[in-house]
């Protein structure tokens, strides 16, 4: 019934169709389409596409469309795995916050407060100073400062729940509190925290986009989309359209993909709750 639901939502279904095709593209497509991305070409600088090069090369004389795929990997690895992380932590601490309130609520918070205060740029630059950037470091950063407005968010829908009847009804009957947070609590809140959790891939992405911009992510050869970016913006007046253009399209395509995915899957967990 729910994919039923979900694929009546022609939207939803074909962001999720743009998004599987984006990780056939980035995680099939090298099976196939095999290029060098490791070593550099100084007579391959800057070619225009052409049959020996489909997207031309970088300014490193790098296939751009093997590097597109590359790249593309790291992308959707980082947001999948911030998205998931942030949003079961922020899920976790939020509807414990809220659920337990008085004393216990009010210290959760301000430590939420606290660390919102600090920019994420803040992480990103004292730990890039400090130890060499990776993919897994990119991750478990920018989670440690995603999961906050999730928290919040879901801390206050928790506020709202814990007045209800039905879990009033549970808690007199003796129910602890781990069975009415994730018997009556938790099924509530999915609604809410998986739009949350598609804006979380999308915001990783654009995050991680701007963090390459800054010459903050993992070093070459590794890649990401944000990076490809970046050196087309710095040849933009040269004319190197293709190493401008086809990054960007691609984070705007996924971005869009996963923010209307996020929309259609929210459709089908309130559905099933009105029934419930």
């Amino acid at each position: 019934m729910a994919l039923v639901t979900f694929s009546e939502n022609r939207l939803a279904l074909s962001g999720l169709i743009v998004l599987l095709l984006l990780v056939l593209f980035s995680f099939v497509g090298p099976l196939f389409y095999h290029t060098n991305q490791v070593s550099s070409s100084l007579i391959s600088q800057n070619l225009p596409p052409s049959g020996g090069h489909l997207l031309g090369t970088s300014p490193e004389g790098r296939d751009e469309l093997g590097r597109l795929m590359l790249a593309g990997q790291s992308t959707i690895e980082v947001g999948l795995g911030v998205g998931v992380l942030a949003t079961a932590f922020g899920l976790l601490y939020g509807a414990l916050a809220g659920f337990i309130g008085g004393a216990v609520d009010v210290v959760m918070m301000r430590i939420v407060d606290a660390l919102l205060s600090i920019p994420y740029l803040f992480f990103v630059v004292l730990l890039a100073a400090l130890v060499r950037p990776n993919l897994l470091l990119v991750i478990v950063v920018l989670s440690a400062v995603s999961w906050l407005s999730t928290a919040r968010l879901v801390r206050g829908e928790t506020l709202s729940l814990r007045t209800r009847d039905f879990v009033t009804a549970s808690r007199g009957f003796g129910s602890r509190a781990n069975h009415v947070i994730g018997r009556h609590v938790t099924p509530n809140l999915l609604g809410v925290v998986v739009v949350n959790g598609t804006l979380k891939v999308a915001d990783a992405i654009l995050a991680f986009a701007s963090i390459a911009y800054l010459g903050l992510g993992p070093p070459p050869p590794a890649t990401n989309w944000g990076e490809l970016l970046t050196a087309g913006i710095n040849n933009l007046f040269d004319g190197y359209w293709w190493q401008l253009w086809p990054a960007g399209l691609l984070i705007v395509a996924i971005v869009l993909a996963v923010n209307v995915i996020g929309d259609g899957l929210s459709d089908v967990v309130e559905i099933r709750l009105q029934k419930r």
